[in-house]
């Protein structure tokens, strides 16, 4: 793997050019950025930093329709190879659910290998800023999980390509947008499944009560939904659960519970060879990203009787939202509200795809991607325009 030393350099004078306007960040010892040569993606990019004790992945999977926007994710992955799936798996997610969300942006993704409570620190996440400026707007970054909007202003003092600052003209958090797509997911399920998009007197199950499943429990709770909830935090599953009636069940037992519709939204691969025989719903629609361990999966739950609502359709309320920011006019919440909103109709004619062609849902959503890329269908125009003042 070759070292970039030109960017390397580049990111090298941009943290020096920071400790001049008195940041109070020393200048790193060796930042790194190597290129990993990955079939199928435009740029993967290992950048290490040794005085920040910095290790992070930077994945662009396709531009097609216009530069990779995702989120940064931060988690202390068992080893490297574990965390460079997870970017691989994320940044052509982000590819899809881009191009089936029309936003005018490609996929991207990027990985801090670092625990988010005791490892993360300003010169970490400022090393890292410096490494996506040398990217010169192909990769614009956001907040993710273990990843503050906080974070994300101490990584605006390194570059302006990052979006979900908390500053008059942001998109602010984009939790509740991503939550209400999924609500509006469930309500395509139900419609599909009943007859009627009704949630009142349905039992839905959420696996995860973080910013996206918190969010759906109160939207579900005034649609008059009976709920089951499951956490790996107990005192907060608890809390929750007083607050909207909800039953609760042992993480290890959620995918298994009796329900309508099932709600992941923790993270990935919980729908796999070993979780499959268990289920016990009659449809998954949640949050999650990459909800399915391999694409196959989703034909196993078409045989089983279970609608599977494709996790980058119904989860891109967030980047709905935040891509809004960027937008020449700047942010206003009702434009993404609006869009978030026909997530509805998007994954209704999914599912109508999918019936007609005797194949998953899974398959329909990717190949309807497909064809938006190959022919340009929403590709971006106008360049991105970041609001947010030189302060974050």
């Amino acid at each position: 793997m070759q070292v970039l030393d030109q960017e390397a350099v580049d990111a090298k004078k941009c943290l020096s050019a920071l400790i001049q306007e008195g940041k109070k960040l020393s200048p790193p010892q060796q930042l790194q950025i190597e290129r990993l040569p990955i079939k199928g993606y435009e740029q993967v990019l290992k950048i290490t930093e040794e005085k920040s004790k910095l290790t992070a992945i930077i994945a662009i999977h396709d531009t097609t329709l216009g530069p990779a926007l995702g989120g940064t994710r931060i988690q202390p992955y068992a080893s490297f190879n574990e965390a460079l799936e997870d970017a691989l798996r994320l940044s052509k997610g982000m590819t899809y659910k881009s191009a089936i969300a029309e936003v005018g942006y490609g996929g991207g993704k990027s990985v801090i290998i670092a625990d988010p409570k005791q490892d993360k620190t300003p010169e970490k996440l400022l090393a890292f800023g410096a490494a996506v400026d040398t990217l010169k707007g192909s990769y614009i970054c956001a907040e993710d999980v273990g990843c503050t909007p906080e974070d994300c202003k101490i990584v605006r003092r390194a570059t302006k390509y990052v979006v979900g600052l908390p500053h008059a003209k942001s998109s602010g958090d984009p939790g509740p947008f991503t939550a209400w797509g999924v609500f509006r997911g469930i309500q395509s399920a139900a419609k599909k499944l009943f007859g009627t998009d009704s949630l009142e007197g349905r039992t839905i199950a959420i696996q995860g009560l973080g910013n996206v499943g918190s969010n759906l429990a109160e939207y579900l709770f005034w649609a008059g939904a009976d709920l089951i909830f499951s956490d790996a935090d107990p005192i907060k599953t608890q809390r929750l659960a007083i607050r909207y009636g909800a039953k609760t069940v042992p993480l290890d037992q959620i995918l298994s519970v009796e329900c309508d519709i099932l709600a992941p939204c923790a993270l990935g691969g919980i729908i796999n060879d070993q979780t499959l025989p268990h289920f016990r719903c009659k449809a998954i629609a949640g949050g999650a990203n990459n909800q399915l361990y391999r694409d196959m999966h989703a034909l196993a739950l078409k045989e089983r009787g279970i609608l599977y609502a494709p996790d980058f359709v119904i989860n891109a309320g967030g980047l709905l939202n935040v891509s809004a920011e960027l937008e020449e006019m700047g942010y206003h919440p009702s434009y993404p509200r609006a869009k978030v909103s026909k997530i509805y109709d998007c994954l209704t004619a999914i599912y109508e795809i999918a019936e007609k062609s005797s194949d998953s849902t899974q398959t329909a959503a990717l190949s309807l991607a497909d064809y938006r890329i190959k022919y340009g269908i929403g590709k971006r125009l106008l360049s991105p325009v970041f609001h947010h003042s030189a302060e974050g």
